[in-house]
Parts: C-alpha cells; sequence; structure tokens
C-alpha cells in the first residue's frame, strides 16, 4: 500500500513515514498542499495524510483540489484544529476522517486501516 503525507512539519512528517514504513507501508512526503498535489496527480496513492495548516494553502483547499482533479481514494486530515467546526469544514472539504494533533500513533494507524479497508 502506498500513502501520501501533506505535513509541513518535519519532524511531524518523519515520525509518521517512519512509523508507517515500519508496518509495511510506501510512504512519500510532501511539505506543501501544491506539492502533494503534484505527487497526487504523477502517483497512485492509497490514501492520503493531510495537514489542515500547510504554508502555501489551507489543507482544506488541497483536499477540495485532489477531488477535483479525480483523487477518489480516502483523505485523513491530521490537524491541531479540534473544534467541531473545524472537523465538519474538513470533512465537508472532501476528508474521510479527521484526527486531532496530539495522537496515539496506535489510534492512527487503525484509522489507516479502516479507511484503506473500506475503500479496498
Amino acid at each position: 500500500m502506498r500513502l501520501l503525507v501533506i505535513e509541513d512539519q518535519r519532524k511531524m512528517a518523519s515520525f509518521i513515514k517512519k512509523g508507517l514504513s515500519e508496518i509495511g507501508y510506501s510512504v512519500d512526503v510532501a511539505e506543501t498542499g501544491s506539492a502533494g498535489e503534484s505527487l497526487a496527480a504523477e502517483n497512485e496513492y492509497d490514501l492520503i495524510l493531510l495537514d489542515v495548516m500547510l504554508p502555501d494553502q489551507s489543507g482544506l483547499d488541497t483536499a477540495r483540489h485532489l477531488r477535483r482533479d479525480g483523487y477518489g481514494g480516502p483523505i485523513l486530515m491530521l490537524t491541531a484544529l479540534s473544534s467541531t467546526r473545524d472537523k465538519v469544514f474538513g470533512l465537508d472539504a472532501g476528508a474521510d476522517d479527521y484526527l486531532t494533533k496530539p495522537f496515539a500513533f496506535d489510534e492512527l494507524t487503525a484509522r489507516v486501516r479502516a479507511l484503506l479497508r473500506r475503500h479496498s
């Protein structure tokens, strides 16, 4: 399974990539929304993990662009924004699930497995 992590915080992106790689996923990382969109256009991903607060554009816009451009796989939003309103915006923008930071890595992997199960 190939995953794309769109996350601008290098430490967080590295933590996620390392953990997911150790359990058998192939993981690419993009540090901006536009870089993530480019990678998604060039490669097939089974799931995208997407931060909301990115340096070049909102992850909400990135999710909308991915959906507009035909990405049909699951999108898991990862963000510190935790209000109900933020979650609704994320889901309405095209996310399939929404996980707030900080999170337990076990919960992240459980959500990844669940999303992949639903879309396989």
